[in-house]
């Protein structure tokens, strides 16, 4: 059943109200400005999100009732034309935005790996999405909304001289929430395309913002433990999980957190302003078994205010560093692999507080 402003209705009861579903909520198709191709999400819940169809199907915006859940940056939503993928060019075109994929075959800090040069963070999230396939409509009492496409990183061999094997992946992605929710799924399948074993890494940069972010802030996530990347973490490592105002000057800290997980393999992490209302912000729930690794990009400078809350398979320390500490994945020619998110609106902190 949807449940819409208090009350739980069936399909039968909610369609007597209404003459088109876009009254309450659906799927637009829409180009913005400089020419990105998107598709705007609306539950009726108050929760809405915007998916990039050429940004690999990325969600650049998210709010509930108004209130923003992720940090956007100054560079907006590029297309994939403006993309400078050597150093770190990622950034030029990183919109920040609720989810932007990094990968697949390399992401993390510039570097080389075998003589191959690398940019920061890969360059899945520049790829448009093909053979896009939209679905919404009524399943039983539920009125699902779908959206799939596919995306491929691939490159033909070096040939002049033979380094530099060409990789095939495609990724084919799902989102689909439904009428009444406050959260979406993410379901991705990577498959391995081509005829030689290619490196596979991923990680979603979740980009939490105020007002979910904001002094007072807090992380509420099952860590058993916290490790700081570098000495600039170390600094404030006992308050990773809390969160002040802005500072000019401030420099990113990273910590790699270990994370138990439920029974069912299942990690919940969120992030929450417990003094706002009964409490605002968002979770990602995750299978620990599909994304081991979980890091926390905290980066409270004035402007580029901001918390990353990363599941990945592996961390982001570059693929030379990676493939070293042996987190390093391949996939087989004909092999795939899975990985579900689910993604929501933390609006009262009894979400996150109880047991």
């Amino acid at each position: 059943m949807a449940t819409l402003f208090g009350t739980a209705y069936t399909r039968d009861e909610l369609t007597r109200r209404f003459g088109d579903t876009s009254q309450l909520g659906g799927i637009t198709l829409a180009t913005l400005e400089g020419g990105v191709r998107a598709a705007l999400f609306n539950t009726g819940s108050g929760f809405r999100y915007t998916v990039l169809l050429d940004r690999a199907m990325d969600v650049s915006s998210a709010d509930h009732c108004g209130r923003s859940l992720c940090w956007r940056s100054t560079v907006g939503d590029k297309p994939p034309a403006f993309f400078e993928p050597d150093g770190f060019g990622w950034l030029r075109t990183f919109f920040g935005g609720l989810v932007a994929t990094c990968g697949l075959t390399y992401h993390g800090a510039p570097g080389t790996d075998e003589d191959e040069a690398m940019g920061l963070h890969g360059r899945i999230t520049v790829v448009p999405a093909a053979n896009v396939a939209l679905r919404q409509g009524w399943v039983g009492n539920e009125y699902e909304m779908a959206l799939t496409g596919q995306m491929r990183e691939t490159s033909i061999a070096n040939i002049p001289t033979g380094k530099n094997i060409g990789h095939n992946l495609l990724l084919t992605r799902t989102i689909s929430t439904a009428l009444g929710r406050d959260s979406f799924t993410i379901h991705d399948h990577v498959e391995n395309q081509g005829f030689n074993d290619a490196p596979f890494m991923i990680l979603y940069h979740i980009n939490a913002g105020f007002p979910a972010l904001d002094e007072g802030s807090r992380l509420y996530a099952p860590v058993i433990k916290s490790t700081p990347r570098d000495a600039d973490a170390e600094e404030d490592a006992a308050n990773y999980d809390r969160f002040h105002a802005p500072r000019e000057g401030y420099r990113e800290k990273c910590y790699f957190l270990d994370m138990q997980s439920d029974p069912d393999g299942s990690v919940r992490a969120a992030l929450a302003n417990p003094n706002l209302d009964e409490g605002f912000g968002l979770y990602v729930k995750y299978n620990k078994e599909e994304l081991p690794y979980f890091t926390e990009w905290k980066m409270l400078c004035a402007g580029t205010y901001s918390v990353g809350l990363e599941p990945g398979n592996s961390y982001p320390q570059g693929r030379a560093k990676e493939r070293a500490e042996g987190r390093l994945t391949f996939l087989k020619p004909g092999e795939t692999r899975a990985m579900t998110l689910e993604i929501g609106a933390i609006t009262d902190l009894a979400q996150v507080e109880s047991p």
